[in-house]
Parts: C-alpha cells; sequence; structure tokens
C-alpha cells in the first residue's frame, strides 16, 4: 500500500487488537497493547520490510517480561520502534535483547494465525481509512 506512514499503521494496529491476536487470547483492561508485541512486530515487518524483529526481556519493576518490537539498522545506527510499548508500566526497560533472523521465525501454527488475523484486520483498516479521508496526509 502506497504511502502508508508508521502513524496510520499504529492508529490501524490499535483498532485490530483483540484476544483473538493477542499472545494466549490475554486481555487486561484498559491496556489493549497487552499480549499483541509479536504479530505487532510481524506486521510492522511486512509494511516496512527494511526492519527486523527484536526480541528481548523487558523489566516492569516487579518482573522481566519476554517482548518483541522492530529494529531498523540506518547506517550501522539501531533505531528501535516499538507500537506495543504501551502494555508494559512507566518505567519498564529493556534489559536485554537479540535481533532475530527473519529466515528462522519457526512460528507455530497459533503465532502464524495471530499475525494473519492482524494483517487482515490492518489492512482492511487502513483501506478504510484512504476511502474516508483519501487527501489526508500526516
Amino acid at each position: 500500500m502506497p504511502g502508508i506512514d508508521l502513524l496510520r499503521l499504529r492508529d490501524a494496529l490499535e483498532a485490530s487488537w483483540d484476544p483473538d491476536t493477542s499472545y494466549g487470547r490475554a486481555v487486561r483492561l484498559g491496556n489493549p497493547a497487552y499480549g499483541q508485541c509479536y504479530p505487532t512486530a510481524r506486521v510492522v515487518q511486512r509494511y516496512f520490510p527494511e526492519t527486523e524483529v527484536a526480541e528481548g526481556e523487558v523489566w516492569t519493576g516487579h518482573e522481566v517480561e519476554k517482548h518483541f518490537w522492530n529494529v531498523l539498522d540506518h547506517g550501522g545506527t539501531l533505531f528501535h520502534v516499538d507500537l506495543s510499548w504501551q502494555q508494559f508500566p512507566l518505567g519498564s526497560s529493556v534489559r536485554a535483547y537479540v535481533v532475530r533472523d527473519r529466515s528462522t521465525f519457526a512460528d507455530s501454527p497459533e503465532t502464524i494465525r495471530r499475525v494473519e488475523i492482524l494483517l487482515h484486520r490492518v489492512a482492511a483498516q487502513l483501506q478504510a481509512d484512504i476511502e474516508t479521508n483519501p487527501s489526508s496526509e500526516r
């Protein structure tokens, strides 16, 4: 989809999250990003193929949680793009991470299903946005 920007993609992702796309159908009231990190990172990678998926550990102040987000290498400088970070409490921090090799994701059928559901919903949201706001630019 030409002309898609990260802000429109973020809005489409947030509108598309629900228990069907979250890890283990996890839900936290008032926290729609909870459990959405991996499918979100994979969808971002589909729209921005120059990004990679990072897998890391986040210290929440109470425990360490596994988390996924995107990384863009621009001239040797890594830029982190995390469209589901808001699931963590204020003051959370990344303890460690690795950039995953996209050729060896080895996603389970359930994970593939969650990614495909989110990808389909996001595409529909973006198309609807274009149809209702054809001249809007961010």
